[in-house]
């Protein structure tokens, strides 16, 4: 790095209860789909490493599952001991480059199919989940009380493996989240109905990570703000999920918004290419995806605007409602960005497409070489991610035209 550095309150350190980064800049648990047969490649390997090495003060593995039934991609991780290992060669290198190392653990919940989780999918609630497309089965209070179980382990496993922090995902439309969301939890028993009950299975969780995270493994729960549409959960309910979470004593929020089943394009923003995405697909297993994305992609996927710091004034809310530390998320491209929202009182900053774009760009921001990101906003990392491992459109050698064409017109509309 060059020995002139920018001085910005980005780059200093932060403490996250047990744990202390270099600088407030966090990888975020966007997922990566590298992680072949459910285990650490070395496709992940290199790419979180990169990251460590190109100055970031967190990089977060993304979406890992506490159990077979969680998992949603054959790309996706799957706590399980034969797995630490490679994790711990993970752990090991990130720390060798001075950064920290987290891991997203979370359950897919409906979002999955028979094929990949090996059952039938579960929810808070049965019904039919249109994205897969399958039969979704309601979870039992048994199968809940081993989750919660699932939960515990995995945190052990993510301790064994050398990770500093542990990330839990109760956003997105995921299945913390489908239990604390009205829109897909229409129990009748103590998991059910109003908010108190809705939130059971959360505690449950949360007070079974805590309790294995002991004092030296920090605990950061991703959240939404609000769900994005009528029917799911709307600030008031959040502000109370994020008051509860500090009561339990949970370490920091991650504080984000959307339901990838409802309303996909309020987490990421900007229009998912469609073209990108139905490309990628094996026609011979989604032939049926390619034809409805050719015909009612818009409708199922609908466009949200962009802009930089997309979710800020949202997170001022809860900002003033709590007193933990919070973690922005959300269009973090530039410098000036990222300071205006220290500036607003959080303390850390994820970003995830960014270092797609660039490994190094935290180091090219600290030397001054840089003030912004030039990812051009065009999504095409995320609409390959579904079948590829993410990669920026600039990384891919020979892109087809088409694919070209459409990113191309994302980035001139996004400029």
């Amino acid at each position: 790095m060059a020995d002139k550095q920018i001085t910005s309150p980005v780059f200093t350190p932060v403490t996250l209860g047990p744990v202390t980064l270099r600088n407030r800049v966090i990888r975020s648990a966007a997922f990566e789909n590298m992680a072949y047969g459910n285990a650490p490649s070395q496709d992940l390997y290199d790419y979180h490493v990169a990251v460590a090495r190109g100055g970031v003060g967190m990089t977060t593995l993304a979406y890992a599952s506490v159990c077979r039934s969680g998992l949603s991609f054959d790309g996706q991780l799957w706590m399980r001991e034969e797995i630490v290992p490679g994790l711990k060669r993970i752990t090991d290198a990130v720390h060798a480059e001075g950064a920290k190392c987290a891991i997203q653990l979370g359950h897919c919940g409906n979002m999955t199919h028979r094929a990949t989780c090996g059952c039938t999918p579960v929810g808070a609630s049965r019904g039919f989940n249109l994205y897969s497309p399958t039969f979704v089965r309601r979870m039992s209070v048994p199968e809940i009380d081993a989750l919660v179980e699932d939960f515990g382990r995995a945190v052990d496993l993510a301790r064994k493996a050398g990770f500093d922090c542990v990330e839990i995902h109760a956003g997105h439309g995921y299945l913390i989240s489908q239990f604390l969301s009205p829109y897909t939890n229409h129990r009748r028993d103590a998991y059910g109905g109003s908010l108190a009950n809705r939130m059971r299975l959360m505690q449950r969780v949360i007070r079974c990570v805590l309790e294995h995270a002991g004092d030296d493994l920090a605990v950061v729960v991703k959240m939404n703000m609000h769900d994005g549409f009528r029917r799911g959960m709307q600030r008031e309910e959040c502000l109370a999920v994020a008051r509860e979470l500090e009561r339990l004593g949970v370490h920091a929020l991650v504080l984000s918004a959307g339901f990838v089943s409802k309303a996909p394009m309020e987490v990421m923003r900007g229009a998912m290419p469609l073209r990108t995405m139905a490309y990628y697909m094996d026609p011979r297993k989604f032939w049926w995806l390619k034809v409805l994305l050719r015909i009612f992609g818009r409708l199922m996927v609908p466009t949200v605007p962009y802009r930089e710091d997309y979710f800020l004034e949202d997170a001022k809310e809860f900002r003033a409602a709590v007193s933990l530390p919070l973690i922005y998320v959300g269009g973090l491209v530039s410098l000036q960005g990222m300071e205006t929202v220290l500036a607003a009182g959080f303390q850390g900053l994820q970003m995830a497409r960014a270092l797609v774009r660039d490994t190094d760009f935290v180091n090219r921001l600290r030397s001054g070489e840089v003030t912004c990101s030039d990812c051009g906003h065009s999504n095409y990392c995320i609409g390959r991610m579904y079948t590829l491992e993410m990669k920026c459109n600039h990384c891919v050698a020979q892109l087809p035209d088409r694919l070209r064409r459409e990113v191309a017109q994302a980035e001139k509309r996004w400029k």
